[in-house]
């Protein structure tokens, strides 16, 4: 997350407060490998709330259109695979922001 301050146009925060460490650390790694890192981050959090979502709804029984069958399961498999991907691609809970910066400074740090 960036926000305009006094400190330049986008400088990242962290916990509402400007992040030195990852606005430094952005700057010695490039774009290219900024973007793929996001899209890791994204990725590993959809993945997350994927066995999140399947371990809530792993207990429920099918009434309904499904009935309680062997593709009520695939159904609600494939269900909660797109549930969790579009949690994550709208924001999600926070842990691909953290994955993100964490990641980003151990990039930084190798080079």
């Amino acid at each position: 997350m960036t926000v305009a301050t006094t400190y330049g146009p986008t400088m990242p925060t962290y916990n509402g407060r400007p992040d030195f460490a990852l606005a430094e650390a952005l700057s010695k790694v490039p774009a290219q490998m900024q973007d793929k890192t996001r899209k890791t981050a994204k990725d590993f959090e959809a993945m997350f709330l994927n066995t999140m979502f399947s371990q809530m709804t792993s207990g429920l029984k099918g009434e309904g259109p499904f009935g309680d069958t062997v593709g009520t399961g695939v159904w609600r498999s494939m269900l909660t695979e797109q549930h969790s991907q579009m949690v994550a691609k709208a924001g999600g809970v926070g842990i691909a922001t953290d994955v993100y910066r964490s990641l980003i400074l151990q990039q930084a740090a190798r080079s």
